[in-house]
């Protein structure tokens, strides 16, 4: 039954499998790439990103020559910029101690900045034909249902369960096709909320679709709250330049551009927490203006608000009191520094009107 059942599933991937890419080639590199872009990002939102990415950073060494800012600016608007960071910084150590040749062994992998678990076995199954599983939610819930898991597969007896069977189905030397056909039958038809089962090449090997119990695997986690933080933003303008701060290296969205301000603290007013926050941030004292803007966005485990507003400093001159750097950016340059999705938005309002139509 396993021989059959991986052969069903090979067979329906080679004539069924998204035509992604990142698949046109063996190149570790271009799979590493693709895999870092694709954590906790869909397929369609990645797929520009990455072909921008590889016209210009082709192989390791151009991205290892790369500043920061043209490798966030490349990466703007993915989120998680982190993962960018890390991009470049396991490019300079492959280069320092794998003499520019990515590592075929997951313990190697899992050295490089960036590269966990999940993400070592992918490289490691799709480039180099390890047999490996790599077992992101897709694969957990496809096997969960396909056995039927009554475990949480994200615990170690769940996840336990899950290798078992892997190891008993995956034909050796095929790893590569095993896995991604997995994730595509887990993109496309056993989905999370209207499995397909009709169109599911394994549904007479699937004992959930056999017991009815498909839409209650995997198990569901229990829903966690997100809470909202109100942040306070300045827009800080003198003619045509405005005043932005670089975030460091280490925080949310580090190496990225933004207006100042901050996290409004309980029991305080949005406008005496911009005030504040610019006399810690940039060290003067400002008068708040009219409200620009306020602009909502969702990061993985908060929420926030954020309110901006015009501000006039009232004496001194900024300084760099918790940004790497400062700058009088001119509003015809704002899309030459590399920001948030709300920064951006808030610098796209302030463009001139000739180009921002």
């Amino acid at each position: 039954m396993n021989a059959s059942l991986s052969d069903k599933l090979l067979g329906w991937y080679r004539a069924h499998g998204r035509d992604l890419p990142w698949r046109r080639s063996k190149d570790p590199y271009a799979i590493w790439v693709s895999e870092i872009m694709l954590q906790q990002t869909r397929v369609e939102t990645v797929i520009p990103y990455y072909t921008r990415w590889m016209e210009q950073f082709p192989e390791i060494q151009s991205l290892a020559r790369a500043t920061t800012d043209e490798v966030l600016s490349l990466w703007e608007g993915l989120g998680y910029y982190r993962r960018a960071h890390n991009l470049r910084k396991a490019a300079l150590m492959i280069l320092a101690e794998f003499r520019a040749v990515i590592p075929d062994q997951i313990a190697d992998l899992k050295r490089l900045p960036g590269v966990g678990a999940y993400t070592a076995a992918a490289i490691a199954a799709l480039a180099f034909n390890v047999d490996t599983l790599a077992l992101d939610g897709n694969l957990r819930r496809v096997i969960a249902r396909l056995i039927d898991l009554e475990d949480d597969p994200r615990r170690p007896q769940g996840e336990r369960r899950i290798r078992e069977w892997a190891d008993e189905v995956m034909p050796s030397g095929q790893a590569g096709e095993f896995n991604q056909a997995l994730m595509d039958l887990g993109a496309t038809i056993c989905t999370p909320r209207k499995p397909q089962c009709g169109l599911c090449p394994l549904m007479p090997s699937c004992l959930a679709y056999a017991h009815g119990t498909q839409l209650e695997r995997p198990i569901p986690r229990p829903g966690a709250r997100v809470p909202l933080y109100h942040v306070s933003a300045a827009v800080i303008q003198r003619a045509d330049m405005v005043l932005i701060g670089r975030r460091p290296e280490g925080k949310l969205l580090g190496g990225l551009w933004e207006f100042p301000g901050g996290k409004q603290d309980p029991g305080e007013s949005i406008e005496a927490c911009l005030r504040r926050e610019i006399q810690e941030e940039l060290g003067v004292d400002v008068q708040v203006g009219v409200h620009f803007g306020t602009f909502p966005h969702a990061y993985t485990h908060f929420k926030v608000n954020v309110h901006a507003y015009r501000c006039e400093i009232l004496s001194g001159e900024p300084q760099a009191l918790d940004h790497d750097q400062l700058c009088w950016a001119a509003l015809s340059d704002l899309d030459d520094y590399p920001m948030g999705k709300v920064d951006r938005l808030i610098a796209n309002l302030l463009v001139p009107d000739d180009r921002n139509p």
